[in-house]
């Protein structure tokens, strides 16, 4: 099936958006994803008439095989797949609403394994692929405060790199993309924007999409874009578990 399109899933705002223009400045076509369908049909505008269009919510349980069953049955196939679509949530894990953390989960972890799983047999009969995973610096240590949001990333990263591992002798790329805090509508969504990480910390969101698209094309396991991101990662890695969850509560306040 030789008609490829790039799935960009949460691709209303933010990151999404980005990734849309970007791929779609570099000659793929695009198939966008998210629940908005007023912002999807005017960023499909701006990317020309071959952009599919689908309104989806990925905290539907089948909204992944909904999604790439409309692209197939266009008569295309997925190329590239960016998992970028993700949420948040900030307070203690008892005081927040269960059924806003399952539906994270879903969105975040679930969503994620199924388009990977749905997508990774077509990409194999058409000789490759590429897979971009938004996960985030918050996976690589727990997170006082957002507890499930820090585990479902851990979840991202993981998942990432291993099929990093397996995917390789099938022409696939696999990449994490894990970016710190960045300018984006996610802060607002997860009541995040008075802490200490985005008031001092936030990057720009044009150079996370750079950076995860170059890392991708160089089939690199892990992307962790700036500087900063990078030492904080390092960091965690070295530093005993109870000092890297201090530091993320501490960021969170």
């Amino acid at each position: 099936m030789a008609n490829p399109y790039t799935l960009i899933t949460g691709a209303s705002a933010g990151l999404g958006r980005l990734f849309a223009r970007a791929c779609a400045k570099r000659g793929d076509k695009i198939a966008l994803v998210a629940r908005r369908k007023d912002r999807l049909d005017k960023l499909a505008e701006e990317l020309g008439p071959d952009t599919i269009v689908i309104t989806e919510d990925l905290s539907d349980y089948d909204a992944a095989d909904e999604i790439v069953q409309t692209i197939e049955d266009s008569g295309a196939h997925i190329g590239t797949l960016i998992n970028n679509a993700g949420f948040g949530a900030r307070g203690d894990f008892h005081m927040l609403p269960i059924g806003d953390q399952v539906d994270m989960i879903q969105v975040n972890s679930i969503a994620v394994a199924q388009l990977c799983h749905r997508v990774v047999p077509s990409m194999i009969a058409n000789g490759g692929g590429a897979i971009l995973n938004v996960a985030s610096t918050a996976a690589f240590q727990a997170g006082p405060g957002m507890a499930v949001y820090y585990a479902s990333k851990a979840f991202v990263l993981s998942l990432t790199e291993a099929l990093h591992e397996e995917l390789m002798p099938h022409n696939i790329a696999v990449t994490a993309l894990c970016p710190g805090a960045t300018k984006t509508e996610f802060a607002h969504r997860a009541n995040m924007t008075d802490t200490t990480l985005f008031e001092k910390f936030a990057g720009e969101p044009e150079r996370v999409v750079e950076a995860g698209l170059a890392g991708l094309a160089k089939n690199k396991a892990i992307v962790v874009p700036g500087f900063l991101n990078k030492a904080m990662v390092q960091s965690n890695r070295m530093s005993p578990r109870s000092v890297s969850r201090e530091i993320a509560k501490l960021l969170q306040q």
